[in-house]
């Protein structure tokens, strides 16, 4: 399923959807590496197996094999820093800050490409995932590296999209199947 596909599962009463998700991709001004590994992670952290299918040919094919492999390795860490450190941050007991993470996370300091991208990535799979900590950390990296609040918020516009056509894709098949 393509693009123009998704959008079409789309029911009507999510045409906003719709419109959103052909602009978000389709207008987007973010370089082609950012966009389509945006798209990807996203589309991974959203646990649309609808979405993922019909995103993921496209995103291979304007990545490359490097930039497609640390987008899903984006996904793939965000899915356990997440989880920590807004548990961490969730606890009323602030030394649980203290506490060494002991949890490897070298794709964060080499993921193969340019770290830019990988922050944008990893910003984007956070805002899924909802962990203010990780959106906190991302974003400060990525103005420090000089990308604008326009540009990060792209990634979470597109994170945003991603996750609402995965949900309601995904209620409108239980609701189909009932």
């Amino acid at each position: 399923m393509a693009l123009d596909e998704l959008k079409s599962a789309l029911p009507d009463y999510a045409k906003d959807l719709k419109l959103n998700l052909g602009s978000v991709i389709g207008n987007s001004e973010l370089p082609q590496q950012q966009l389509w590994g945006t798209v990807l992670a996203t589309a991974i952290a959203s646990r649309s197996a609808v979405v993922l299918r019909a995103l993921e040919p496209e995103a291979r094919e304007n990545l490359s094999p490097e930039a497609y492999q640390a987008a899903k390795a984006a996904a793939a860490i965000m899915a356990m820093n997440n989880v920590y450190y807004r548990t961490r941050h969730l606890l009323s007991d602030p030394e649980y800050g203290n506490l060494r993470a002991g949890l490897r996370m070298n794709v964060i300091g080499n993921p193969g490409v340019d770290q830019t991208d990988f922050e944008l990535w990893s910003l984007a799979v956070s805002a899924i995932n909802g962990c203010g900590m990780c959106l906190d950390s991302h974003e400060q990296v990525l103005r420090k590296a000089g990308v604008e609040r326009e540009t990060v918020q792209e990634a979470f516009k597109i994170a945003a999209v991603v996750q609402a056509v995965a949900a309601t894709l995904d209620a409108e098949a239980v609701l189909a199947a009932a």
